[in-house]
C-alpha cells in the first residue's frame, strides 16, 4: 500500500482544471485540492510573492527558493526551481554554487539573500550579520518580500516532503 495521499482529479476541481489548463499537471496542487478553499488561497498567494509584480527581480527569488530547497531536501520543489531559474537566467554552474552552497560567483546582494534564506531555514531565526546583509543591500519592501519566499519555500517543502508528493512525470521530463 502506497502512503502517498493520491491527488483530486481537475474534472473533480474546477479550480484545479483552470489552473492545470495554464501551468499543466500539478501533483502539488492536486494533493493540496483536497482542501479546495486552501488550494485557491495559496495560487493567490504564491501569485503575489512569485509572480511579475513582485517587488525582487525573479533571479533572487528563484535563487532563494531553490537555495531553501536544497536545504530542506526537497526533492520537488528542487526540480522545479531549477528550471525556474535557467528560465530566470541562472546557469548550470551558479545552480551547482547554490546546491553546494559555495556562491563564490554572485553578487554580495545575492550572496545576502541566499545567507539569510538558508539561517532562516535552519534555525528559524537569523543572526545579526544576516539580517545586516539584508538590511544593507534591500529595500524594506523587499526584505519582506525575502522572508515572506524563505517562509512560502520552507511551507512548500514541508507539504511535499511530508506528504511525499511524486514529482510530475510531465514536468520533471527534458
Amino acid at each position: 500500500m502506497s502512503s502517498t495521499i493520491k491527488g483530486i482529479e481537475p474534472a473533480a476541481n474546477e479550480a484545479l482544471a483552470a489552473i492545470e489548463r495554464k501551468s499543466g499537471p500539478s501533483n502539488f496542487l492536486r494533493v493540496m485540492a483536497h482542501r479546495p478553499e486552501a488550494m485557491e488561497a495559496f495560487t493567490r498567494f504564491y501569485g503575489v510573492l512569485m509572480g511579475p509584480r513582485a517587488v525582487l527581480d525573479r533571479r533572487i527569488k528563484e535563487m532563494v527558493y531553490l537555495a531553501v530547497s536544497y536545504v530542506n531536501e526537497c526533492a520537488y520543489c528542487a526540480a522545479h526551481h531549477a528550471k525556474s531559474a535557467v528560465a530566470a537566467g541562472l546557469s548550470d554552474n551558479e545552480l551547482r554554487e547554490i546546491e553546494t552552497e559555495s556562491n563564490h560567483h554572485f553578487s554580495p546582494r545575492e550572496q545576502a539573500a541566499l545567507r539569510y534564506a538558508r539561517d532562516l531555514t535552519r534555525n528559524a531565526s537569523v543572526g545579526d550579520s544576516a539580517r545586516y546583509g539584508v538590511r544593507e543591500l534591500f529595500s524594506p519592501d523587499e526584505s519582506v518580500e525575502l522572508t515572506m519566499i524563505v517562509g512560502l519555500a520552507n511551507f512548500t517543502n514541508r507539504f511535499n516532503n511530508g506528504l511525499d508528493v511524486p514529482l510530475d512525470i510531465a514536468r520533471s521530463a527534458g
